[in-house]
């Protein structure tokens, strides 16, 4: 499951009320913080295993296009037309520089959640001699 990390996100919601909904047609409803989102999911009767946070470089990104009006073409801000630039270069070309800044800066700029999480009883939790075992009689 992935959802907007919390920090980012609140950081978003603090500089423009046009960013989330209802304010922004199909915007963000609310703010999960991880511990939150778990514990959710646990009553929803999921199993979360591992989580960690990407799109670290996407976040000063969003701060800026909300100081400068979400709702606004990249074009019409400098500053946020050469991020935007420097966000597609990245994304296209993954230079190791930037991979490496991503990985440093994730766990508190992350502007994405993801979760992983199991649903006891199906496949993926059963061992692999029982796996081995059905596929056989089958």
């Amino acid at each position: 499951m992935t959802i907007p990390a919390h920090l980012p996100e609140r950081v978003c919601w603090a500089l423009s009320a046009d960013y989330h909904a209802p304010n922004q047609p199909g915007g963000h409803v609310r703010i999960y913080s991880n511990g939150e989102l778990q514990r959710k999911m646990v009553a929803a009767g999921l199993d979360p295993e591992d989580d960690h946070r990407v799109h670290a470089l996407h976040s000063p990104y969003w701060w800026l296009r909300c100081v400068v009006g979400p709702n606004r073409p990249v074009e019409d801000n400098r500053l946020v037309r050469w991020y935007h630039r420097f966000l597609t270069w990245d994304i296209v070309r993954a230079p190791r520089t930037t991979r490496v800044i991503e990985r440093l800066l994730a766990p508190v700029l992350g502007k994405s959640l993801v979760i992983y999480a199991r649903r006891p009883g199906t496949v993926a939790d059963r061992p692999a001699a029982q796996l081995e075992a059905s596929s056989v009689a089958a």
